[in-house]
């Protein structure tokens, strides 16, 4: 007898095998995460992360504000024992900027929301959840393809979580020399 799941893991890697470019790749995540219940994943990736030794051990974290069928981790603002940033864009780089539930925000050239405050130095960061359209085996994440985080994250001395739909995690994203590597993945 043929498992759901064994015969789900087989597309995926017949998927994978017919993606050869990072443009298709991210394509067929955005079209895949449609399909998910992305608002009980997000609660169920939440209760992963939060049970973590390094979201527990993390006083200042970075996340990011979720796009539509985005994972949205928001509800950690909730949590009064840490400090939360968002962030912004400045030309090509990423600033780090603080963000507490209810501030304003505005929306950026990739109508992204981000904050109207002023940014912080990343070095303040003990933690920075990034968002990924995919991950793969090696800890590579595939993100929109600006490299603003990569950028971001060059030389920073932080760990780097991605909170992720099980179903995103793929053989490899074929990193390029410039893709920064990521400490953790939290799937559910």
């Amino acid at each position: 007898m043929f498992s759901a799941n064994l015969f789900k893991n087989a597309i995926i890697d017949y998927m994978e095998e017919k993606i050869t470019s990072k443009t298709e790749l991210r394509k067929w995540a955005k079209e895949e995460r449609k399909k998910l219940d992305i608002e009980s994943l997000s609660v169920e990736l939440i209760k992963k992360l939060k049970s973590t030794s390094e979201y527990k051990q993390a006083k200042n974290i970075m996340i990011f504000y979720p796009l539509k069928s985005e994972v949205n981790l928001l509800k950690l603002l909730e949590d009064s024992t840490k400090n939360f940033y968002l962030p912004k864009i400045d030309g090509q780089n990423l600033l780090c900027c603080p963000y507490q539930d209810g501030d304003e925000l505005c929306e950026s050239c990739f109508r992204t929301k981000e904050p109207i405050t002023s940014s912080v130095d990343k070095g303040l960061i003990d933690l920075v959840i990034l968002p990924a359209l995919a991950v793969d085996k090696n800890n590579y994440r595939l993100g929109y393809g600006g490299g603003f985080y990569d950028r971001f994250l060059e030389g920073a001395n932080v760990v780097k979580i991605v909170c992720i739909p099980k179903e995103f995690i793929i053989k490899s994203i074929s990193p390029e020399k410039h893709d920064i590597k990521i400490d953790k993945i939290i799937t559910v």
